[in-house]
């Protein structure tokens, strides 16, 4: 039997808190999920430094992604299967795209990228198309799909319906992260009726739309994941845990360049300080290993380095103040000087920061948006976007909320 289309004799079902289970009869995405570069995102965290605040959120990129996976098979195999706008032939790579699309993330993805520079989506570019055993299966299926899946990916895959399914202002991707994140957080704002939105999902030329009849379980969708970045994925506590991470990483950088001697080699980073980095040293790298540095590091002679990371380990965290300093430059200076009073480096020791999300990002007068906006079907047939239909959507689509933070050592005492 061709490789592409081999079912597995027995289905397979991964217990799932979210979604109860997630099921497998595809040959190939079983093999996937047997690979080792699918295999190490149960070392990477969804949610980062999150679980230093909601101690629940300790899950995987490895349980989202099989959500995500889980999603897109129900909305081909009970949604769209059978429908005349909806070609069969694109299953398999739509699956595979649900299941890989986070393949390159790193080990507290945002904070690492910020010091080292790197992409996680180039990297789950590379991961797809290099020498992989992801890429070998893939090849299985043809020699041109791991290209395609990268496509889907990359969003630049001709056929924009199998797109939406991965990356839209309404797709598999964020309606997972969401409820899975509200779980494992023990929030309730992520919340919605998934159920209704798969029934009324249906595949259009070139795209996805939901009926007219299923708006206001799209009004509730919107609106928990304003709540979840609000209350979740913004918590100042998170973020301050970021920027002690941050700061870590940014000392022994700069300790290796002025050839300091670890008593603790950070032969796992050299690569990273070097920025010569292999997809191999790349792949090498996971949470449990960086957890493992920064035990070693609480030992280390340099001081700050050592600080910082007992303040990681132990969760003696920064405070934060509303503060933007290009708004307000002299109160910043202040506090500057403040750290400075104390005997530390405002270098590492002081992190503006700031944080904004529209829960619904279309219209935006001279910004393009980032995902494909969502489309209502009307009964007379009409394809109509959301914000024209929905009053409560429109008044969220303009309102971007930024929020601006300085973190410092908890060692200063005063009121801001």
């Amino acid at each position: 039997m061709d490789y592409a289309a081999s079912k597995l004799a027995e289905e397979k079902v991964f217990k799932d808190p979210v979604h109860r289970y997630v099921h497998v009869r595809d040959q190939v995405i079983w093999d996937l999920i047997g690979t080792r570069e699918f295999q190490r995102l149960r070392r990477i965290r969804q949610l980062g430094t999150t679980y230093l605040v909601f101690h629940g959120a300790e899950h995987s990129r490895f349980s989202h992604s099989l959500g995500v996976y889980e999603i897109v098979r129900r909305i081909i195999d009970d949604s769209f299967s059978g429908r005349p706008e909806w070609d069969n032939n694109e299953r398999l790579l739509a699956l595979c795209a649900a299941l890989l699309h986070d393949l390159g993330h790193g080990p507290f993805s945002h904070a690492f990228e910020e010091v080292f520079g790197t992409d996680h989506e180039a990297y789950t570019r590379a991961i797809l198309l290099g020498n992989t055993e992801v890429n070998a299966i893939l090849r299985k299926v043809d020699i041109g799909f791991p290209e395609l899946v990268a496509q889907v990916i990359d969003n630049n895959y001709t056929n924009q319906q199998v797109v939406s399914l991965i990356s839209s202002q309404i797709d598999a991707d964020r309606m997972d992260y969401l409820q899975r994140d509200a779980y494992f957080t023990g929030v309730s704002y992520g919340h919605f009726d998934m159920e209704r939105i798969l029934r009324v999902m249906r595949p259009r030329k070139d795209m996805v739309v939901i009926k007219a009849s299923g708006m206001h379980a799209i009004e509730d969708y919107i609106m928990s994941r304003y709540q979840m970045y609000l209350q979740i994925y913004f918590h100042p506590v998170s973020r301050s845990a970021e920027a002690v991470l941050n700061h870590i990483l940014k000392r022994a950088k700069r300790l290796s360049e002025e050839d300091y001697q670890f008593k603790f080699e950070p032969v796992h980073f050299r690569p990273f300080f070097n920025k010569e980095i292999s997809l191999e040293q790349y792949l090498a790298l996971d949470e449990s290993i960086m957890m493992t540095y920064f035990q070693f590091w609480m030992d280390e002679e340099d001081a700050i380095l050592s600080d910082l990371c007992r303040r990681f380990i132990n969760r003696d965290l920064f405070e934060h103040m509303d503060l933007n300093p290009e708004e307000e430059p002299e109160r910043y200076a202040w506090l500057i000087e403040q750290v400075k009073a104390i005997g530390l480096d405002p270098d590492y020791y002081v992190k503006p920061d700031s944080t904004s999300d529209l829960p619904y990002d279309f219209y935006r007068p001279g910004v393009l948006p980032t995902k494909r906006p969502i489309y209502l079907e009307m009964p007379s047939g009409e394809i109509r976007e959301l914000a024209e239909q929905s009053h409560i959507v429109s008044a969220m689509a303009n309102n971007i909320k930024t929020d601006y933070k300085v973190y410092y050592p908890k060692e200063i005492y005063f009121s801001d």
